[in-house]
């Protein structure tokens, strides 16, 4: 079986296509199977290695035909994948094919949690093809309401123009996956405040998949099949509503959904709905004397109208596809569980991306999360631990789960996290410092026992690679105190 297989990825997402082109690398005279659903594929480009771990690329779709153009040992193959036979080695297609294995990648990514199923009026935005979905349908709209709190909901409450956006999230604070209050509040005066004008237009080409769906692709539940958007999705989507004003966000936090009405249904409960809040002190919210396609009622009683909801509360590792006869050990979280070397609990069978669950015992300092950069990485690794088993080599770990390191872009700002940048799992013994010019930087440090142990960037700090050294050294910093955030003290040549 071993000989007659193949190398085999199955996702064309950023984890697939880095473990596909790294296979292609180590094993140039093998052909290397990627089957993916969608004719598009996401490719990094633009890459750029920051610091020992800080990466910054950008993710472009591309035809796959370019990707088989780099590699000419990569063939394509645009087709879902209808079963996994483990035992036998081998995935079946659904235009019926059968492709026998000799290591298999899994890198499907995840879905989107939709908060209702089927109802016309809920949106979730995951890949190219519902992102261009949202945009059509904003154009008319006046009012729309974004639940969830994760980065696609913080990115669309900023980017949206011309249209009431009410935001609710369960959690105080915006964004708390990523920030903690202070970095919410130095970041929602932004959100408030007029925006600058018209954005410098990205010079990329972009491939999209329309003309491209197949007739059975217009099933409605067809949208569940792309691979996440790029980090800079939004660009070059003409996020604009009917109303001639930039910005009007709304904020109700502590909440979830409790009912979602359609107009008739709403009018039948003869309840009563609000008005879009007017300023942030004015208690008094009148009824809504305009008709809505649709109402939101959230757990704290309040309800409102909107032309259409956004679903944007996060997703789950897309593992259907494989599960039926094979007997996967899965992580809390739903995903497949891997080892230290990407490995799943079933002979030859690797994980990789936003469908895995990271089970080893990982490095004081990382945490999985289900980003753009930890799919690359994740993907790219797995290849070499598929080439390092089938060739019999052993191979360390890579370091690029040493130091848990992201940087992206919210609010225009530039923002990295390094580390435990929340505190994630260090209980109450840590303590944060601050440093905060505001509309211009937020900085803040966690610290236990005098060594640090993450860190949030907001805005042109420079101070990304310094913070990554001192996190990664373990350097007690005790005896600098508060002057480590000191603004006149030029930290950077300091630890140089």
């Amino acid at each position: 079986m071993e000989a007659a297989g193949k190398f085999i990825v199955v996702g064309g997402g950023i984890a697939g296509v880095s473990c596909a082109e790294q296979l292609a690398i180590h094993f140039p005279s093998e052909e290397i199977l990627l089957v993916t659903a969608s004719p598009v594929i996401k490719a990094v480009t633009n890459f750029k290695q920051i610091s020992k771990v800080l990466e910054e690329f950008d993710v472009e779709e591309q035809p796959s035909t370019m990707l088989e153009n780099r590699f000419p040992n990569i063939k394509v193959i645009e087709c879902r994948v209808k079963q996994l036979k483990s035992e036998e080695h081998c995935i079946l297609t659904e235009d019926g094919s059968q492709h026998v294995y000799k290591k298999l990648c899994l890198c499907a990514g995840a879905k989107p949690k939709l908060i209702c199923e089927g109802n016309p009026y809920v949106l979730g935005i995951r890949d190219t093809d519902s992102a261009q979905e949202f945009q059509k349908q904003l154009t008319n709209a006046k009012r729309i309401m974004i639940i969830g709190n994760g980065g696609i909901a913080l990115e669309l409450a900023y980017e949206i123009e011309g249209c009431e956006v009410i935001w609710a999230i369960k959690d105080k604070a915006i964004g708390n996956t990523f920030f903690d209050a202070g970095a919410a509040e130095f970041l929602t005066s932004k959100l408030i405040a007029e925006k600058p004008e018209a954005k410098i237009a990205h010079k990329r080409t972009r491939y999209t998949t329309e003309g491209k769906k197949k007739e059975a692709g217009t099933k409605i539940n067809a949208g569940n099949i792309g691979s996440a958007l790029g980090p800079d999705w939004h660009e070059g989507l003409n996020l604009k509503g009917t109303k001639e004003f930039s910005h009007k966000v709304h904020i109700e936090t502590m909440c979830e959904v409790k009912n979602i009405y359609l107009q008739k249904e709403f009018r039948l409960s003869k309840k009563k709905s609000l008005t879009f809040p007017r300023d942030h002190h004015n208690e008094f919210v009148t009824t809504d004397k305009e008709i809505w396609p649709v109402y939101v009622e959230l757990t704290n009683e309040n309800i409102y109208g909107c032309d259409f909801i956004v679903s944007a509360t996060g997703v789950t590792p897309n593992i259907e596809p494989f599960l039926c006869g094979n007997n996967f050990d899965l992580g809390e979280d739903g995903g497949l569980r891997v080892d230290d070397h990407m490995h799943t609990s079933l002979p030859d069978i690797y994980a990789a991306g936003d469908i895995c669950t990271a089970s080893w015992q990982p490095s004081p300092f990382w945490q999985q999360m289900r980003l753009w950069t930890q799919a690359r990485q994740m993907g790219w690794y797995a290849a070499k631990c598929m080439a390092a088993a089938s060739l019999g080599d052993s191979i360390d770990m890579d370091f690029s789960f040493e130091l848990f390191a992201h940087v992206t872009k919210f609010f225009n700002y530039k923002v990295v996290l390094l580390g435990k940048y929340n505190a994630q799992s260090l209980g109450s013994d840590h303590e944060l410092m601050l440093r905060c010019t505001k509309g211009q930087e937020y900085i803040k440090v966690v610290m236990q026992n005098g060594r640090m142990m993450g860190a949030v960037l907001i805005g042109e700090t420079n101070l990304e690679e310094t913070f990554e050294n001192l996190i990664l050294n373990q350097m007690n910093l005790s005896s600098y105190g508060e002057d480590l955030l000191d603004p006149n003290i030029d930290i950077e040549d300091y630890f140089d």
